[in-house]
């Protein structure tokens, strides 16, 4: 039976000093001073019309994305969450994350957005190498990227998290292995440590950079994956490595099929209605000219039926735990048996196998997702 999941808050702030050469996501490059106060009234309105999806839940996770939110001051960044908590009730132990870079903390601290209520920062750092962080276009530098580690675990955060990239231009093993090092030794309680790959409608898709062979990135795959496991950091996650406890509740709640509300120019938002014993997306307008004016929702998506056993999968095969056979029905409202057929050729191939109540991915199974995904087209 359908039932409602925890219910989490997205919100997008579009705006970045520069666009980087490999990033797909709305992001604009900002050319004079941001409309902060202006963004902020806006992302409240566009919550306020999307309260009917809330159906009397508490906010379990908040992540403030872009972009670049630490773009705006934290006196906004305050004004914002306690809007949101004027409409809608926080659970106790709620998880508000914001994503930051170490070249973009021109108006405040990390203690300023923490005194606002933020609990917890997201950290863009992609590489500690020089030469790499120039390729990337980033606006920090190495020195730059640990000064900014240091005083966010001074300045009494519940988490935070830095980003990696690997596979990066001309990068060979011994580099990446080297990123994870400094990263580590900065002591970070979450590392997201992830390939690039070449988006379209990118720089890098007109003008592609030379990426490391397929067999030097398999090889710095499962280098790292085996150094960061060696330093503590448990895989929850295809791309995201935390300490005991620190996992990210936000994005396992993506993965686990939960209910997000998106707010913000270009956000998305999947909600579960009841009792229509519906599923839908939202998509919010993309441009920040649009979306200042007052026209924030762009179209709403049915999830279809028969759609939602690979909706629910494309989501789920990202975790590195077992798939409970009910957390499929109560996410879905359909039956596990449907899966069956589908998970009997994924374990014939040796990528699943099956419990009384769960399913459970293989080590090979956790490499060839795409593949096990092709069984439920």
């Amino acid at each position: 039976m359908l039932t409602l999941p925890p219910l989490s808050l997205y919100i997008h702030i579009p705006w970045c000093v520069r666009k980087c050469p490999y990033c797909d996501f709305n992001s604009h490059a900002q050319q004079g001073e941001l409309p902060q106060q202006q963004y902020v009234d806006a992302l409240l309105a566009d919550l306020t019309a999307d309260l009917p999806y809330v159906q009397q839940r508490s906010l379990h996770s908040i992540f403030i994305g872009g972009g670049t939110p630490s773009l705006f001051d934290a006196s906004q960044i305050a004004r914002l969450l306690q809007g949101v908590r004027q409409r809608i009730p926080f659970s106790d132990d709620i998880e508000i994350t914001m994503e930051a870079n170490p070249g973009t903390l021109e108006h405040d601290d990390f203690a300023a957005y923490r005194k606002a209520g933020v609990t917890r920062v997201s950290m863009g750092v992609q590489s500690f190498a020089t030469d790499k962080l120039n390729i990337l276009g980033r606006i920090h530098g190495s020195d730059e990227a640990k000064k900014a580690a240091k005083a966010l675990a001074s300045a009494g955060y519940q988490s935070f998290n830095l980003d990696l990239m690997h596979g990066l231009p001309g990068q060979d093993l011994q580099q990446a292995l080297s990123d994870i090092e400094t990263a580590a030794a900065l002591n970070p309680p979450h590392l997201s440590w992830y390939q690039l790959t070449i988006e379209p409608n990118t720089l890098f898709h007109s003008r592609p950079p030379q990426l490391p062979d397929d067999e030097a990135l398999w090889q710095i795959y499962r280098s790292g994956q085996q150094r960061l496991a060696e330093l503590g950091y448990r895989q929850y996650e295809i791309s995201a490595y935390a300490k005991p406890g620190f996992e990210c509740r936000h994005n396992r709640n993506y993965w686990e099929f939960g209910d997000y509300l998106g707010i913000g120019c270009g956000a998305h938002g999947k909600i579960t209605l009841l009792p229509q014993q519906q599923l839908f997306r939202t998509v919010k307008v993309k441009h920040p000219k649009g979306y200042l004016a007052g026209n924030y929702l762009y179209e709403v998506n049915d999830i279809a039926t028969d759609d939602l056993p690979l909706e629910y999968l494309m989501n789920r095969l990202r975790l590195m735990v077992p798939i409970p056979k009910a957390e499929f029905e109560s996410r879905t409202g359909l039956a596990a048996s449907l899966l069956d057929e589908g998970m009997q050729r994924g374990i014939d191939k040796g990528l699943v196998i099956t419990h009384p109540d769960s399913w459970e991915l293989t080590e090979k199974g956790h490499f060839f997702v795409n593949e096990l995904l092709g069984e439920f087209c």
